[in-house]
């Protein structure tokens, strides 16, 4: 991870993670985080609060492993790069978005618990060229999706 552009939030998921795949077959798992925050007002003495919200994305086996395991509302960790996308839309209106690109995922265990299942890579232990995670019954090719919108040509996991 580049130095000066490491995040970490911890947060709860805004909904289920949505499981995609490139045209070349890579996994791109989408989630949403929600960051809330609380403090007590020094002036008046109430509590206020604010909840922030984040886009996660979630490449290669990482992303299937998270999409298998986590649903809308688990408490989860995230570290990852601060990444910003442009893109120009079809009625050609400029549009940006900033995204956390994780690098780690894991449940957060401070009110629950979590069973952890190590997933078993196929092949020849090269994690850039298939979906080898231990997945339990998902399809040998990749599944037809709907366009995932841009794509992140540069982004390849290792």
């Amino acid at each position: 991870m580049a130095a000066g552009n490491t995040v970490t939030v911890v947060g709860n998921l805004t909904r289920d993670p949505e499981l995609r795949f490139t045209q070349s077959g890579q996994a791109l798992a989408t989630l949403g985080i929600a960051v809330n925050r609380r403090w007590q007002n020094r002036s008046s003495g109430e509590w206020e609060e604010a909840t922030s919200f984040f886009n996660v994305v979630c490449w290669g086996e990482m992303g299937e492993n998270v999409s298998e395991s986590l649903s809308r509302g688990s408490r989860v960790m995230v570290t990852g790069r601060l990444e910003q996308r442009s893109w120009e839309t079809q009625d050609g209106d400029k549009r940006s978005v900033v995204e956390i690109v994780a690098e780690e995922v894991g449940p957060s265990l401070r009110w629950a618990t979590a069973e952890v299942r190590r997933t078993e890579r196929q092949g020849s232990g090269d994690s850039r060229g298939g979906r080898g995670s231990g997945g339990g019954g998902r399809p040998s090719a990749p599944a037809a999706a709907p366009d995932p919108g841009p794509q992140y040509p540069e982004e390849e996991p290792f």
